[in-house]
């Protein structure tokens, strides 16, 4: 009997939810087929069995939280498809016949004990929490409309039967804690995925750990779109991908970084490291949430590169695909609040970077021009989010007025990007 257990992930993931079981019991799999896909804090994955066999016992359910080197299922190397899993000889009878005379009494109290435990309807996931917290199986009572217990019935019960202890301690140590807010209506509870917990943390723990600002600017559009307008037919024709606006930002952070290479650094300890490359974050909403895949090497890339890069990545995370090093390692990051219709917003730093563009809505608004005329022009407001422990106001202003220009003058990207 083989254990199946959770690899070692990368460096920085040491634990996943199970979000799906690729096999169940009985079914027979080989060495490096896929298992289960675990949620993790960053992508999904697969993991793989080391093993060939049958699937004889699942540990863990969908939903549970799992480390690295937790057991999660179990295999015979020699088992048949199909076959249920042998169920093991109850040790109570051996023990009973074992006992000293001096140890008769107890015997049938014990094995009692043990019977009701048996007799529970648990999850493998609850028994292992119940031994762990030392509470009777048969005390749990369960939420679920089938009588199974569950370790969230587990621990709802020891923290009942600590309950007097801990209101003691609240009461004479810390302040009281606001429980879960009760209503009359209706609600829906819906546990957070691992992905928008981290999320949750990660923009708590920018906003308290950069001196992070915003700066605000517009661009007028109109080269842009009547460029595209011209060379669209024969750009995707040439390049078998559409032209679209990323690839234009894309270029005209490259070229702004360039020339303010701070916005291209981050710090580690008392160091400013300064990037001399440009792999550059672009945020794509899915489902779950919203993740940041990598345009690596921005710089050497074409527009035709640049949109292939994207779209690529905006499939791969749209289908649950990316891996962990298609979002590790961005300089800079550029998201698009304009897709969904953003006039304005003040867009959060990828931390450990220092700078992220933020595009929004285009709208058609009456201009000024250099000569007094009033024209319609294609605007867009542009918002540039910076660390201010690296980055001075005047250089953040200038890099988001570089990036305008290049912008407005979209030949000069084929230069300056």
């Amino acid at each position: 009997m083989q254990e199946i257990k959770i690899p070692e992930l990368a460096e920085s993931i040491t634990e996943g939810t199970i979000a799906e079981w690729l096999v169940k019991v009985g079914d027979k799999i080989e060495k490096g087929d896929p298992i289960v896909e675990l949620e993790t804090d960053k992508v999904n994955v697969e993991v793989n069995s080391d093993f060939s066999g049958v699937i004889t016992e699942v540990l863990q359910e969908e939903g549970n939280d799992v480390a690295v080197g937790d057991v999660i299922a179990k295999l015979d190397e020699n088992g048949t498809a199909g076959a249920a899993p042998a169920k093991a000889e109850a040790p109570q009878k051996e023990e009973t016949k074992a006992a000293p005379a001096t140890e008769v009494k107890a015997a049938p109290q014990v094995q009692a004990e043990v019977g009701n435990q048996a007799d529970v309807i648990a999850t493998p996931a609850a028994r292992k929490r119940a031994r762990e917290l030392n509470i009777d199986l048969s005390a749990v009572t369960a939420r679920d409309p089938l009588g199974r217990v569950r370790p969230e019935d587990v621990e709802a019960t020891a923290q009942a039967s600590a309950a007097p202890k801990q209101e003691t301690v609240a009461k004479k140590d810390a302040p009281a804690q606001v429980s879960k807010q009760e209503f009359d209506k209706p609600v829906e509870r819906i546990k957070m995925t691992r992905r928008r917990q981290t999320i949750a943390r990660n923009l708590v723990s920018v906003q308290q750990e950069s001196a992070m600002l915003t700066t605000f600017n517009e661009v007028d559009m109109t080269a842009i779109m009547n460029l595209r307008k011209e060379r669209k037919d024969k750009f995707v024709e040439k390049h078998g991908v559409k032209l679209g606006f990323m690839s234009f930002f894309t270029k005209a952070v490259v070229g702004a970084l360039k020339e303010f290479p701070l916005l291209n650094a981050e710090i580690q300890g008392n160091e400013l490291v300064v990037k001399k490359f440009y792999d550059i974050g672009i945020a794509v909403s899915t489902n779950d949430g919203l993740v940041v895949p990598v345009v690596r090497d921005a710089d050497r890339l074409s527009f035709a590169g640049i949109e292939r890069e994207i779209a690529d990545l905006g499939k791969k995370a749209r289908d649950n695909k990316l891996g962990l090093s298609d979002l590790q390692g961005g300089t800079f990051s550029i998201t698009n609040g304009g897709i969904f219709g953003s006039m304005m917003s003040t867009p959060i730093l990828n931390a450990p970077q220092v700078g992220i563009l933020g595009m929004h809505s285009i709208q058609k608004r009456a201009m000024v021009m250099p000569d007094d005329t009033i024209e319609v022009r294609p605007m867009m407001y542009l918002a540039l989010s910076y660390d201010h422990r690296i980055v001075d106001g005047k250089e953040a202003v200038s890099f988001l007025v570089r990036v305008k220009e290049m912008l407005e003058d979209p030949e000069t990207l084929l230069l300056e990007g």
